[in-house]
């Protein structure tokens, strides 16, 4: 007779599947998030992968990780560290173990830790057995063995049997922590449609998981986090890309406009061509060019032609770009540049993430060249700034750079799913009437007209050389050439006026103010309750509007007697502020391919304070 399992209720927990690169941690990750967000949880998730396409296995370079954050209750991180640590082989323990909780729990697939790839993973003995593991829950696993016995006298190779182990180790996870098995298994049947063995042999690997997890001893207990209080309406699961590639799809429709995107494949901003490639029956067009240079002039030609224009790329991308964006500057054309930023310098980290481009986003190109610049700040704000800078674009006919990271690229959350009819109408309107045209005519925004090219008696010269003001026609007269100069500038000052005032969160003055942009939010936010919580006033406000900063920020600043600037690069914001509003602030600044930790930000904080609560 079975005995019946404990189920303990928790308010939370972080999960990290680690293993070698081809044992599927990303895809057995992914379900998990998928099937949790349907159950209701609120989720923060962080893959993290190796840079090799094929790193060497066994190694610990090799290992390829997926963290998961789940929860009864708002969240905002993917976790500092992992409550449970699933390990396919010795190498993913070697990577993780000191990031796993003090008490943590590990399951370890213990049909891989062989004399070989304990040899990879440079053990001198087998840390489930040596005490070395003394501390944490270890839940030996012959997760290999049990998957080739579920699938014995199936057409399989001992190859294809191999690989799926992952879903034995999801099928064990999902009874762990009382998952449905139904989702999974429909995504099984949808994957392999045409390969009727692949359906079988993972769903008998998923299900014998599961019934591992049921009738062994080894676990007496299981878990179950109930589903999160989040505001009605209709949610999924999406990932930061994905975001902003449905971003640019919604600004295509809003405006009316058909959405063209020229690009170079660059990790980690790739996956924005390959979800909008998927789109031509909205008239999306995608082109993969031959370089960075081809990618952005291409959609330079795609603005002049009158189509909502985009390029995507990631930092060494951008420094390729750097001239082309010169001459969308100076031929006053609505381009977005979206910059998922990785780790550097040169190609660097480049499945990482950073936050170390803000200065070249900026202020990175020859000459004076000033564009706008955003940053997303979660996954799925993404999709809200992919349509901001759309809207920006069009409106001062200039280009606009939106910064995401790699964390938030492959990092996903619950998305509210909103109506078309809760999205901002982009306005657009051509120029058709030749009577009175120049190319170079401004409105009260300092925009020129936009012109769809062909159009009868509105032809115009474009390129890089400097424009007579009105007229367009080249010039080398050097007070021309500093009039222009100015104009441009001013036009994307104007943006101030219709971007929103920075929100204060928090006490609206008093003695710290921890100021982020892009990524860090969720990781502020949490370190900024939970210093709350101890009884620290601190208050927060995270940029959105880079360049230009949103009227009422140096106002804001000089309530606070103190101002924490956490960033995962050198001081890059914390230079811009203190450049533009003349303030002192303190960094704290991080820079290991990782989203901070809460904690850490959270002891900066109450360091600032002085150690002491300062309000109760």
């Amino acid at each position: 007779m079975i005995k019946e399992k404990e189920v303990q209720n928790l308010a939370e927990v972080t999960v990290r599947f680690a293993g070698d690169s081809g044992d599927g941690m990303q895809l057995t990750g992914s379900q998990f998030s998928d099937t949790t967000a349907l159950v209701g949880n609120d989720l923060s998730t962080l893959p993290d992968y190796p840079a090799e396409i094929r790193a060497p296995q066994g190694t610990v370079y090799g290992v390829s990780g997926f963290q998961l954050h789940f929860s009864s209750s708002d969240i905002h991180t993917p976790g500092d560290r992992p409550d449970v640590l699933v390990a396919m082989n010795p190498a993913a323990i070697k990577k993780n173990i000191d990031e796993l909780k003090p008490g943590g729990m590990i399951i370890a697939n213990t049909d891989a830790f062989d004399k070989k790839n304990l040899q990879l993973a440079k053990y001198q003995s087998n840390p489930l057995e040596d005490g070395s593991l003394k501390g944490y829950e270890v839940y030996p696993v012959p997760i290999a063995n049990l998957t080739a016995k579920a699938l014995e006298g199936t057409s399989l190779s001992q190859k294809e049997i191999s690989r799926c182990k992952n879903f034995f180790a999801l099928g064990l996870m999902y009874w762990l922590y009382n998952r449905p098995l139904e989702p999974t298994l429909d995504w099984i049947q949808l994957k392999f449609k045409n390969k009727p063995q692949f359906i079988d042999a993972n769903e008998k690997a998923l299900k014998a998981g599961y019934n591992f997890g049921e009738m062994t001893e080894v676990f007496s207990t299981r878990y179950s986090v109930e589903p999160a209080k989040l505001p009605k309406g209709i949610y999924r699961s999406i990932s930061g890309n994905e975001a902003t590639a449905l971003g640019f799809l919604a600004a295509s429709v809003r405006s009316g406009l058909p959405l063209f995107l020229g690009s170079y494949p660059i990790t980690p901003a790739s996956e924005i061509l390959q979800y909008l490639s998927t789109y031509k029956n909205f008239g999306v067009k995608t082109l993969q060019a031959e370089d960075e240079i081809a990618g952005i002039t291409s959609a330079i030609g795609a603005a002049y032609a009158g189509d909502l224009a985009l390029t995507t790329t990631s930092g060494p991308g951008l420094a390729l770009k750097t001239e082309a964006i010169g001459l969308a500057v100076m031929t006053e054309l609505p381009l977005v540049i979206v910059d998922v930023q990785r780790g550097g310098p040169s190609t660097g980290l480049p499945t990482k993430t950073e936050q170390a481009d803000l200065l070249q986003a900026v202020y990175g190109r020859n000459g004076e060249s000033p564009v706008a610049v955003l940053a997303a700040s979660t996954p799925s704000d993404c999709f809200n700034m992919a349509i901001e800078a759309s809207r920006l674009a069009i409106k001062y006919m200039s280009p606009v750079i939106l910064l995401t990271d790699g964390y938030l690229a492959n990092g996903s959350e619950p998305w509210k799913v909103p109506h078309v009819n809760e999205l901002p109408e982009i306005p657009v309107k051509f120029r058709t009437e030749k009577e009175g045209f120049a190319p170079y005519l401004r409105d009260e925004n300092l925009s020129r007209p936009w012109v769809k090219l062909g159009t009868p008696g509105l032809e115009h010269r474009i390129g890089g050389l400097e424009k007579a003001n009105i007229t367009g026609n080249v010039s080398y007269d050097p007070d021309n050439h500093d009039k222009m100069i100015k104009l441009r500038e001013q036009k994307v000052k104007n943006m101030v006026r219709d971007i929103p005032d920075i929100i204060v969160d928090g006490e609206q003055e008093g003695e710290l103010l921890v100021v982020g942009w892009g990524g860090t939010f969720g990781a502020i936010k949490e370190a900024v309750i939970k210093a709350r919580n101890s009884g620290y006033k601190v208050s927060q406000i995270h940029f959105k509007y880079l360049n230009p900063f949103p009227k009422n920020t140096g106002e804001v600043l000089r309530r606070f007697k103190k101002i924490l600037v956490p960033e995962i690069n050198l001081g890059q914001l914390a230079k811009m502020l203190r450049n533009e509003f003349l303030i002192p602030v303190e960094q704290f600044n991080v820079v290991r391919g990782l989203p901070f930790r809460v904690t850490d930000i959270e002891n900066k904080i109450k360091e600032l304070l002085g150690g002491k609560n300062n309000g109760r």
